[in-house]
């Protein structure tokens, strides 16, 4: 299966931002789908790497563990 997900929520509120990758990693890919992310809208802040360094969502992994384990299965982001 392919799964595309988007992600518009930027740094202001880090829990939002952090569901697509969440779902994405920890989720899809986990169950062998074939996954991609696109950037859209406030989410293009985290190109910076310091705001991925400081998101961290109320009960979910820091954003910079996601955009790890999105880099270590060479997950596609789109912007």
């Amino acid at each position: 299966m392919n799964v595309l997900y988007i992600a518009s929520s930027g740094s202001s509120d880090p829990t939002r931002a952090s569901i697509p990758f969440h779902l994405a990693v920890n989720g899809s890919i986990e169950r062998g789908h074939d996954v991609g992310l696109v950037l859209a809208g406030d989410s293009t802040e985290f190109l910076n790497p310091a705001l991925v360094d400081a998101a961290e969502g109320a009960g979910l992994p820091p954003l910079r563990e996601l955009f790890a384990k999105a880099r270590e299965h060479a997950v596609p982001v789109y912007v």
